[in-house]
């Protein structure tokens, strides 16, 4: 369908805007009629009796009138008869009164409260009576207009009078209000009025010609200007800031070079080069304030005072780390008194951007004065001084800025000593680190979203402060890697309880997004304790525990989150299950013995609880359901449970040691997948009259088992058993068939049916 306005539409409604204002104009005119007329009665009333009182007595032959009263009769006197009016003149009162339709200039005299005077200019006779006919009427001038029943000629109004009607002709008979009768009122549309004035109100849209609504004659349709886009380097503010943050880090680099390559050519001694660069700072940081409150100074006091405040965190970083005239601990604490000012001058000039500058500043810089662990001690003091901002300020870029330098420093280190050779002890300040780190960003994350439950930034840190610890494990041995990961994955996980246990719900403790960061992440360190905990035959038992419970978790809370997490621990468990117990292994005798036992039984038991679980969380879960997803989900279940079952009963033959124990695992397989299908049928049977749905899916399921087990029998059992075991095999099933189908063909016989439907 097409989007395009219709011009002809806009034109019509044009049109019909355009009568409705025609309809207002002429009701306005006619009140304004009514008003007119009544104060006309009651002038020309209070002029009749001011005319009878000063011709009382006179004689009788005045009362009889001229020719020329007789054309123009006048106002009646007290007793019935006519006043005198002087040849050839009349006054206003008498023009007022001798007409069922006031005139422009009575009209006038009314309004103006003289209409009991009498003018003192005289016209001569016939004046009015050939007005239409000898003066030239401009289109604009009120008038009354001849029609039926108003035999009188319309009188020239003033000049500059607008139409009533525009550019149409008013039709015979209308009354036509004299200009400035009333003012026009005032509005916010225009000068003109509280309407829109003409042209003024032009749809967009319209062809050029079609005027529209209220537009003059003549006028055409214009298209509306679009204002001309400035370009991005003649905005205001634009090249100021290029050239302020070109210069942040054009001085720190300066400032760099003072520090280390000043020092590496061994120019000036140690205390200039330090006193230097802190004197520098100072004065910086002064300009930068004394700036700042001048008019316009707002972006060259910030870029000073970051550029200062970064320079003086880095001559700290350097006095400790290239010159060690303060220990680790004096200078990490002289830093963050540094970091700490930085960040409170940020928050009182309410200026994410000074923040931006002074943490980014010092954090890219930093690496070049040194790479030792110190660094990432400086680092973390940059994370933690900007935690106070976090709960403050909503400033998401700061947020990011200050958490990956810290991240992104740990991460190399630990990548750097898992292919080297470290001493034990830096292996440990490492974990630290990565602990701090993750401690930083998990308690700031947590505050935030507690304050502004919509805050995702905070969310993202902690993902990001939680990577170092994630990454920490590979570098030490089995059991403390798995003592590491087991216990972050505690703490991430109960975070992420927190946020789903029915007593916590109302209090909000955290939101849905952070504690799905949280639960992911506890996730990865849960599936780090596993791997490291287990070896290959054992892997499979700790990934479907774990898939039970978080399954059992989903199908009580109706949690998709849980869910998600679950299956994809089940699909990590059932290929590392596939791997000791795949197809080829559950057929022959040979690799059966070899790699299936007492492990490959309990991970087939699981698989087989998981499966049960799986089926039951699914249909509890919002939005799944219906008949396709019901039936996904059935065979689904039952080609794993029949694998599962397979795998278990071989499992359990080759367990036992005995020389048949696979012949006979594979028939107890294939009784027990008839077992299960006849199961099935009868439940379904069972459930035909009150659940149909139901019934539907546990007939279908139990009659494609019955026919897997057909298949087994004839085309695996038959070529692999032998003697009494194949014989079992077959008669049990056989009856298990039998039974079956009695039960099938009764039930639909009690049920009063014919043919019973195709499940």
């Amino acid at each position: 369908m097409s989007t395009a306005i219709d011009p002809v539409l806009i034109s019509r409604l044009s049109g019909e805007f355009e009568a409705l204002g025609d309809q207002m104009w002429a009701m306005g005119r006619d009140l304004e009629l009514l008003r007119v007329q009544v104060a006309a009665e009651g002038d020309a009333g209070r002029a009749q009796g001011s005319a009878a009182s000063r011709r009382r007595g006179e004689s009788t032959a005045g009362q009889s009138g001229d020719s020329a009263s007789a054309d123009a009769p006048g106002p009646a006197s007290a007793d019935g008869g006519s006043m005198a009016v002087p040849d050839g003149a009349r006054t206003a009162s008498t023009a007022a009164a001798d007409s069922t339709v006031p005139t422009e200039d009575a009209a006038f005299v009314a309004a103006a409260g003289v209409g009991a005077q009498e003018t003192s200019r005289q016209a001569p006779r016939g004046a009015e009576a050939g007005s239409a006919a000898s003066v030239p009427q401009p289109p604009d001038s009120g008038r009354v207009h001849a029609g039926p029943g108003n035999d009188t000629a319309g009188q020239p109004g003033r000049a500059g009078a607008v139409p009533p009607f525009g550019p149409f002709a008013p039709p015979a008979g209308t009354y036509v209000p004299p200009p400035g009768a009333y003012p026009p009122p005032t509005g916010q549309f225009g000068q003109q009025g509280a309407w829109a004035p003409r042209g003024a109100g032009v749809p967009y849209g319209l062809p050029p010609g079609n005027r529209g609504w209220g537009a003059p004659v003549g006028a055409a349709w214009r298209p509306p200007q679009v204002p001309k886009r400035t370009p991005w380097w003649q905005q205001d503010g634009v090249i100021s800031r290029i050239l302020a943050v070109a210069g942040v880090g054009v001085t720190l680099i300066g400032v760099v070079m003072l520090l280390v390559l000043a020092a590496q050519a061994g120019f000036f001694g140690p205390v200039p080069r330090v006193a230097t660069g802190v004197a520098f700072s100072a004065v910086l940081v002064a300009a930068g304030v004394r700036v700042y409150g001048r008019r316009g100074g707002q972006v060259g006091g910030i870029a000073l005072a970051a550029t200062g405040i970064a320079g003086g965190y880095l001559n700290v970083v350097g006095v400790t780390t290239v010159y060690e005239w303060l220990p680790p601990v004096g200078g990490l604490a002289l830093g963050s008194a540094v970091a700490a000012g930085g960040v409170w001058l940020a928050m009182r000039w309410n200026s994410q951007t000074l923040a931006v500058l002074v943490v980014a500043g010092a954090a890219v810089l930093s690496p070049v004065v040194t790479v030792e662990l110190v660094l990432l001690g400086f680092l973390i003091v940059l994370q933690a001084a900007c935690v106070p901002v976090q709960l403050a300020r909503n400033w998401p870029i700061l947020h990011i800025i200050r958490t990956a330098p810290a991240v992104l420093a740990a991460l190399a280190a630990i990548a750097v000593v898992t292919f080297d050779d470290p001493e034990r002890a830096r292996l440990y300040w490492l974990l630290t680190a990565a602990v701090a780190i993750a401690v930083v960003g998990l308690a700031g994350a947590v505050f935030a979203v507690r304050k502004r439950q919509g805050d995702i930034t905070a969310t993202i840190t902690l993902a990001m402060a939680a990577t170092p610890l994630l990454a920490a494990p590979v570098m030490f041995e089995r059991r403390t890697s798995v003592l590491i990961a087991a216990l972050f994955a505690t703490v991430l996980l109960i975070l992420a309880v927190t946020a789903v246990l029915p007593n916590q719900r109302l209090r909000q403790f955290i939101p849905a997004h952070t504690a799905i960061a949280a639960a992911v992440a506890g996730s990865f360190a849960l599936l780090e304790a596993c791997i490291g905990a287990t070896s290959v035959q054992t892997l499979p038992i700790a990934l479907l525990l774990i898939t039970l419970g978080f399954l059992a978790v989903a199908g009580q809370l109706r949690n998709p989150v849980a869910a998600g997490i679950g299956t994809t621990f089940a699909v990590l468990g059932a290929l590392v299950f596939l791997d000791s117990a795949s197809p080829e292994t559950l057929a022959v005798q040979r690799y059966a013995e070899d790699q299936l036992g007492i492990s490959t039984l309990l991970a087939a038991l699981l698989a087989l609880a998981v499966v049960l679980v799986g089926v039951w969380a699914a249909r509890r879960l919002p939005g799944v359901g219906g008949d396709v997803a019901d039936a996904v989900l059935w065979i689904t279940g039952s080609l794993a449970g029949l694998y599962a079952v397979t795998a278990a009963t071989v499992s359990i033959g080759v367990a036992t040691g005995t020389p048949d124990g696979f012949l006979i695992g594979h028939s107890a397989a294939t009784i027990a997948w008839m077992v299960a299908a006849t199961a099935a049928l009868l439940y379904g049977l069972r459930k035909l009259a009150g659940s149909p749905a139901v019934a539907k899916l546990a007939l279908g399921s139990g009659l494609l088992v019955t026919a897997a087990a057909l298949a087994k029998l004839f085309l695996f059992d038959l070529a692999t058993l032998d003697g009494l075991v194949r014989v079992a095999a077959f008669l049990i099933v056989g009856v298990l068939l039998l039974l079956a189908g009695t039960r099938y063909a009764r039930a639909f016989a009690d049920a009063g049916g014919g043919n019973p439907p195709t499940p």
